[in-house]
């Protein structure tokens, strides 16, 4: 016995001192565990139910996936699990306006659409020519008809990601051309996932590459004639099953049947309409045909502020920012000295020869460039109108959700920060991530707010979460607790074993 316990002790030394060499072994961002109750309480925390409201020292109890009570003198069941949850902040889990979060992004050798490049060049093996002209609706990306469901994978690395940022719902999109498929709001859990299908009509001015629709102008007009087809199909399908006699019988196409409920304006078509130009495209087949609609994943809407207040139609802005332009006075910001970069590695190399050096340096200076300043400048306002649209929109009363279709999780709390930085109130920024997008998609009875009654769907941070140093502790979804832990700081010297731990 003493000699099986004394080979243990050997063994575990010696793994000890290998993970040793390699620094701490790194605490897994996200903890789930199988619940031993279906009862939660969160007590003493900062709790803010709603954008602009606060709780201070405050509970909330979630028992089997719903809120059971929320507020200061709470009362906690006997079999919860209790997480005391002193200074830190709870929200109501955020919900993303437009997402492709679960759906793999396309491999190199398919299109938008998920199909094989053979089939977007115009050919299969198996198959003769394509009529580039008039493809099939599937070659060409127009699948109205398809549930985004059946191309979703919960168990995605995007699925983890946008959870871990306190997202706990999605309104989640096909990938593809100009007729992805239909949306399904989707909550980012492990189970049961989908709260609603078939919530929405996806769009995009998206072309099919090297077949007809190609072009922008393409894809208007073959929208077009789809939705005049589908009204025109309704109605044969109305009339013939009211008396049938002597009539032909309906096509009953299913892509012409997933405009119905879009005529009927029982569903809002989403469309993606990132650019200006887009955005006014857009709004010219929606007056021409009429059905509701959402600007989705804009980018760039901020000379249609004035018509998108005007008309009353509801957005979503892009948390996709782009990167600051590099300008002289970035890099002389990072060079103060004004030296160029041969002159810095001079400096570097052979500090003391300071004869050497100085040839280094320009005899005369040179002339600046007038187009490259305009453009220069021109950049920066365009950058400067990026970041302080939102700040825009809300000074013109415009509400508007948040779409996470084009940005990098990695990104996200910090494009958010800029934009409060530039202009956005917390508070609005704040019902851009849950009251506005559960207005928005209809979900305003069981997302959004922390109620009793509402789903259980909440995100619990060590500090508010639009302070820079804030970390998200817990996120529950629809009543299933997600903890993640801070990451061990990474040792000073990988080659000896570290003396201390900490964590970031």
């Amino acid at each position: 016995m003493k000699y099986h316990l004394l080979l243990i002790a050997m063994l575990f030394s010696a793994v000890t001192a290998t993970f040793g060499q390699f620094g701490q072994v790194p605490a897994p961002a996200e903890i789930v565990t199988s619940p031993v109750t279906r009862t939660i309480a969160l007590k003493n925390a900062n709790i803010i139910p709603s954008p602009g409201q606060m709780i201070e020292k405050g509970t909330v109890v979630i028992k089997d996936g719903l809120i059971l009570a929320v507020g200061k003198d709470v009362k906690i069941p006997i079999d919860a699990k209790v997480i005391d949850a002193d200074s830190m902040y709870v929200y109501a889990g955020f919900i993303d306006g437009l997402s492709h979060v679960g759906i793999p992004a396309p491999q190199n050798n398919q299109g938008q659409g998920g199909f094989g490049a053979q089939a977007q060049r115009g050919q299969t093996q198996s198959q003769p020519q394509i009529d580039r002209g008039n493809p099939s609706n599937e070659v060409a990306g127009i699948l109205p008809e398809r549930s985004v469901e059946t191309v979703v994978k919960m168990d995605d690395k995007s699925v983890a990601d946008l959870r871990k940022l306190g997202f706990t719902a999605a309104h989640v999109v096909p990938r593809g051309n100009m007729l992805p498929g239909k949306g399904a709001i989707v909550l980012l859990n492990e189970k049961s996932p989908y709260l609603r299908k078939d919530a929405s009509f996806f769009s995009q001015l998206q072309g099919s590459g090297r077949m007809y629709p190609s072009t922008v102008i393409a894809v208007m007009s073959k929208y077009r004639e789809l939705y005049k087809q589908a009204e025109q199909a309704k109605m044969h399908e109305a009339m013939f099953a009211k008396s049938p006699k002597g009539m032909e019988r309906p096509n009953y196409s299913p892509t012409l049947q997933a405009f119905y409920p879009v005529i009927d304006k029982k569903q809002t078509v989403f469309f993606n309409a990132e650019d200006v130009l887009s955005i006014y495209r857009v709004f010219t087949l929606q007056k021409d045909l009429g059905f509701s609609m959402v600007l989705a994943n804009v980018k760039q809407g901020w000379d249609h502020a004035d018509a998108i207040k005007s008309k009353g139609i509801p957005v979503i802005l892009s948390l996709d920012l782009p990167e600051e332009p590099k300008t002289s006075e970035n890099a002389q910001a990072n060079n103060p000295n004004g030296r160029t970069p041969g002159r810095l590695v001079a400096d570097r190399n052979d500090q003391s020869n300071s004869e050497d050096a100085k040839r280094e340096e320009p005899k005369e200076k040179v002339a600046a460039d007038p187009e490259k300043e305009k453009l220069e400048a021109r950049r920066k306002e365009e950058m400067k109108k990026y970041l302080a649209q939102a700040g825009v929109f809300e000074k013109k009363g415009i509400e508007f959700g948040l779409a996470t279709t084009d940005a990098d999780s990695k990104n996200i709390q910090g494009n958010l920060r800029k934009m409060i930085e530039n202009g956005l109130t917390e508070k609005a920024a704040l019902a851009a991530l849950t009251t506005t997008p559960a207005k928005m998609l209809g979900l305003s009875d069981v997302l959004g707010t922390i109620e009793k009654g509402k789903i259980g769907n909440l995100v619990v941070t060590s500090k508010p979460y639009f302070d820079e140093k804030a970390k998200v502790k817990y996120v529950i979804v629809d009543g299933q607790l997600f903890e993640y832990e801070d990451e061990p700081a990474a040792p000073a010297n990988r080659g000896r074993r570290p003396t201390g731990g900490g964590t970031n």
